[in-house]
């Protein structure tokens, strides 16, 4: 049975499909193509601040929704693919990327468990900074705190609501500074 996927795109470095907002629109090209995922909507391009502050030049940012037939392990290890074949390596936690894949959602499911999700949620900011979860966490566990994946997210699938935090994508933005989504620019 097909569930909607919700996958944030972004990039702040050349990939060898050229410069940021050309990485964004091929990776774009290729989700579409792929083998057990039917687009539904896609957000605009965003320029938004790089995350950290400090963390290289400025992002593309996007947010794109489909339909899937494919297991979350299955959907990840596609990313990765895509991700790999525009260069990205892994090296730098947060670090400046040709192409970052996150799949933020897939259906209603909270993997590997809410008690995980939560571990993962409210883990320390200088511990995000260094620890890397061994499984898939999902929903994502940061995607309600970050302004680059709500605004383009508002723009496809506004009434999400979080499956843990029993939020939609319009509260969970409108509960943001304003100065984050402000600096959020369509491009």
């Amino acid at each position: 049975m097909d569930q909607a996927a919700l996958i944030a795109l972004g990039s702040n470095r050349p990939s060898p499909a050229g410069p940021p907002l050309k990485t964004v629109e091929n990776a774009l090209v290729a989700l579409a193509r792929a083998p057990g995922l039917t687009p539904l909507a896609t957000s605009r391009l965003y320029g938004t601040p790089a995350f950290p502050p400090g963390a290289g030049a400025d992002y593309v940012n996007a947010v794109a929704a489909f339909s899937c037939s494919l297991p979350a392990g299955d959907l990840l290890a596609l990313l990765h693919r895509i991700e790999a074949d525009h260069g990205r390596t892994r090296a730098t936690r947060w670090g400046a990327r040709n192409l970052d894949l996150d799949l933020l959602s897939l259906g209603d499911a909270v993997l590997p468990s809410a008690t995980l999700w939560w571990q993962w949620h409210d883990l320390p900011l200088d511990r995000q900074a260094v620890e890397v979860p061994d499984r898939l966490i999902l929903p994502h566990p940061r995607l309600q705190d970050r302004a680059f994946v709500l605004v383009p997210m508002a723009d496809v699938a506004p009434d999400w609501r979080h499956p843990v935090l029993g939020r939609t994508v319009r509260q969970m933005l409108a509960a943001l500074p304003p100065e984050d989504v402000a600096a959020v620019i369509p491009l």
